[in-house]
């Protein structure tokens, strides 16, 4: 085996300089003799050789980078000296051995002479495995490099190679490597760690291809892509213009729609609108068709160019007509009056502010935001289209109820995939006008979660100080709303966030009396399903009688929606008999034929009944009036005493109550305790019997503190023995010193009474301002009673004491 130490000959050679060029052993190159250096060098050389007898003159090839060496060169012979491919003089120089540079000395010629030793290297024989794997891999690197290139030949010759030292050398032709690359393979005397390091070198440079080709690759498909589309949309504007010769010169409406900058250019936009829609044109024109972001920009154009900008209903026609408007609502709507009166001072004082030229103040024109609250069934919604047709606008119904996401209302970032404007945008954009009537439904049902709050969002839609720089997220161009009339319904005003109702006109709907209900059937029901049924308006007649009958009886109701199912119901019923022969038409239905067609009441008034089946019929038990989300509705108390034997004393309530109607039960309960002597009640029995109050339909929450009279009512009846009375319903709030203090609802309340069969109702003195809102034709048919004091409530609820009374229950 041979020794690893390398051993060092000492020869004194002319060095030949290589500027940014290295040479290694091996390697055999053609140098330029026009250069001062190198003709120095090998002429020194020659000379050398001429004196010595040596067969062929030495060289010693140094690379200089910025005027440096290094410390180790190359010993280079002339092979050959004559002319290179361009007719320049050149000499044929190969590459020998390492030598390492000592100190310089004198020679012939001008070239720089210098002494060195010959670097004489020596690799393990036979070659170790790991050193084997290395050989190996070094030439498969090299082999795939050279087959990239296409150089079959030297695949060859490189396989061929055997020695070591030999092998890591052949890296010098590489051209991949950088002159900084090349000198530390020179410097590296050690032939496994140069082989290592050419293989580490030719490694990095293919992992480097293989991005580069993969990233080339790419960008080719790319660009024939773009050449493809390219030529496909240059064929298809010449057979586009081919076909505008044969028809004449006419012009495709596909190149129309395309053209976004004249679309801009020719609408009519407000001047930022203009601006920044053209700006996104600009962006457009820019980006190639292979951008996503190009579709985004075309669906926000059409959006912006579909937009109604400047496009309002002319109001000088109906909508100046104040008298006509009036008479409109008052055909398609019964009733309703401090809508209509609010409407029509919105016409009025429109009108006056067009005639004195005050169309648009501060920048803000003369909208409105109204919200109806009422129960089910009262024409919310249908108003809102007869406000519309009263003022010669447009109708846009938003249905909110169950929306929970805010971007439903100011709409989503054009960032997200799917964007789309807000509801309210697209209600402009469907109405086709920037004044049209808004009804936004079921607000009060709006709901919310880790998306947003809805509701938040309508704050900046309604408030009239605002709304006319109202900004959608995904227009994001300021959009007036101020000309817009919303109106708002909802069922329960609570459910109503406060800041939002702040914003809000507030209009109350509390349902319909019993005159309007047949009015409202007779004129706007009945046609409507007769039409419906198939019918004739001649066929089948209801009479007054009957109508009354259905809504007094048949339905108990704010609204009319079930006085409509049964409307339809009996005349369904009188065409099927038709149709099997049973009746002849025409058909007039009486109130005597209403239980064979649809069979019997389901709501006879208490005093209707029979007076021992009535629920006031024994002590205890005592009428009162509640609002629930479906209107006023009567609420009946019932009181009882346990037996002293069993031991349970104290208050029982039951009824599915809240805590308000709990604590005005120990309120009653209070006061008849520290009151009872006066009022002449045996007050021993409550302190060692328990008191149970119910309310019920169990299965209904109630709460609120109106029931107190009513409480109170029903253990003073309870305690007394004497009943109360079947006709009289009350409501109101007790304290604990006996007086009676205001509640709200109270047309609601009466309104129930009234439905209900009572003739006589107990309120709140402070109360009394709120019978003005309640209809003439109801206050007629009741008996009110504006009370201060619960005494005043007992003295006219409770029967006589002289009166048989029933067992307790």
């Amino acid at each position: 085996m041979a020794a690893e130490s390398s051993a060092f000959t000492p020869l004194t050679l002319p060095v030949l300089p290589l500027d940014d060029e290295v040479v290694l052993p091996g390697m055999v190159v053609p140098l330029d003799l026009s250069d001062t250096d190198v003709r120095a060098a090998v002429e020194a050389a020659q000379a050398a050789a001429r004196s010595s007898g040596a067969s062929k003159p030495t060289v010693l090839l140094v690379p200089r980078v910025d005027g440096n060496y290094p410390g180790i060169g190359v010993l280079g012979t002339v092979e050959q000296v004559g002319r290179l491919s361009d007719g320049d003089p050149g000499a044929l120089i190969r590459g020998r051995g390492r030598v390492k540079i000592g100190a310089g000395t004198t020679g012939p010629g001008a070239a720089l002479w210098v002494e060195g030793s010959r670097i004489e290297e020596s690799v393990p024989d036979p070659l170790p495995g790991q050193l084997t794997d290395l050989v190996k891999e070094y030439k498969a690197l090299a082999t795939d490099w050279l087959k990239k290139r296409g150089a079959w030949q030297v695949v060859d010759r490189v396989q061929q190679i055997d020695d070591v030292s030999q092998l890591a050398d052949n890296a010098g032709y590489s051209p991949f490597l950088t002159t900084a690359q090349k000198i530390e393979l020179l410097e590296t005397a050690d032939p496994v760690a140069r082989l290592k390091l050419a293989t580490e070198q030719l490694r990095e440079h293919l992992a480097e291809q293989d991005v580069a080709e993969s990233i080339a690759k790419d960008v080719q498909e790319g660009v024939d892509k773009q050449q493809r589309e390219f030529l496909l949309r240059r064929q298809l504007e010449a057979v586009r213009k081919e076909l505008r010769e044969l028809n004449g010169g006419a012009t495709d409406a596909a190149d129309e729609s395309d053209d976004y900058r004249a679309r801009v250019e020719a609408a009519d936009l407000p001047e930022k609108v203009r601006e920044a829609a053209l700006k996104e044109v600009e962006k457009l024109e820019r980006s190639s068709d292979q951008n996503p972001e190009g579709s985004w920009i075309r669906t926000w154009l059409d959006t912006v160019l579909e937009l109604p900008w400047n496009e309002r209903t002319d109001d000088s026609g109906a909508g100046y007509d104040i008298q006509g408007a009036r008479s409109i609502l008052d055909a398609e709507h019964a009733g309703l009056q401090d809508v209509k009166e609010r409407i029509t001072e919105y016409l009025a004082v429109r009108k006056r502010r067009a005639d004195r030229g005050l169309g648009v103040v501060g920048g803000r024109r003369g909208g409105a935001v109204l919200a109806l609250v009422g129960p089910p069934g009262v024409g919310k919604t249908s108003l809102g289209e007869s406000v519309a047709h009263a003022m010669g606008r447009k109708f846009v119904r938003v249905a909110l109820g169950g929306v929970r996401d805010e971007a439903e209302i100011r709409g989503h970032r054009r960032t997200y995939v799917g964007a789309l404007p807000g509801r309210i945008v697209r209600a402009i954009k469907e109405a086709g006008s920037m004044n049209p009537v808004v009804l936004l439904d079921e607000i009060d049902k709006v709901g919310s979660d880790f998306r947003g709050d809805p509701a938040a969002a309508l704050l900046e839609v309604l408030d009239p100080a605002q709304n006319h720089t109202f900004r959608d997220h995904y227009l994001e161009v300021e959009l007036d709303l101020s000309d817009v009339v919303f109106l708002a319904t909802a069922n329960v005003l609570e459910a109503i966030p406060e800041a939002l109702l702040d914003r809000m006109e507030l209009v109350r709907l509390d349902g319909y009396t019993e005159d309007e209900k047949v009015v409202i059937a007779r004129d706007h029901l009945l046609p409507r399903q007769l039409e419906r049924a198939g019918l004739e308006p001649g066929e089948v007649v209801l009479e007054v009688s009957a109508l009354r009958k259905l809504a007094g009886e048949y339905t108990r109701e704010a609204g009319v929606r079930n006085l409509e199912r049964s409307v339809a119901r009996l005349l369904r019923k009188v065409a099927a008999q038709h149709e099997l022969g049973e009746r002849e038409l025409p058909f007039t239905i009486a109130d005597t034929d209403l239980r064979a067609l649809i069979g019997r009441p389901h709501h006879v008034p208490e005093s209707a009944q029979d007076p021992a089946e009535r629920r006031t019929a024994v002590p205890g038990v005592a009428t009162g009036l509640a609002v629930t989300g479906a209107g006023g509705d009567v609420l009946f108390v019932e009181a009882s005493l346990a037996d002293p034997e069993t031991g349970a004393a104290g208050l029982t309530l039951t009824g599915q109550l809240g805590d308000v109607m709990k604590e005005s039960a120990q309120i009653a309960l209070s006061f008849l305790r520290s009151h009872g002597a006066e009022l002449e009640l045996p007050v021993a029995d409550l302190k060692d019997r328990g008191v149970h109050i119910h309310f019920p339909a169990g299965a209904v929450p109630k709460d609120g503190p109106s029931a107190g009279i009513t409480m109170t009512s029903a253990l003073a009846s309870l305690l007394s023995g004497r009943q109360v009375r079947t006709d009289v319903a009350m409501t109101g709030e007790v304290s604990l010193t006996g007086r009676v203090l205001p509640i709200g609802g109270l047309k609601q309340k009466l309104l129930a009474a009234h439905r209900a069969g009572i003739t006589t109702v107990v309120i709140p003195k402070r109360n009394e301002p709120d019978l003005d809102d309640v209809p003439a034709e109801i206050l007629d048919k009741l008996e009110v009673h504006p009370v201060t004091d619960v005494r005043q409530v007992l003295e006219i609820a409770l029967s006589p004491a002289e009166m048989p009374v029933t067992a307790a229950a």
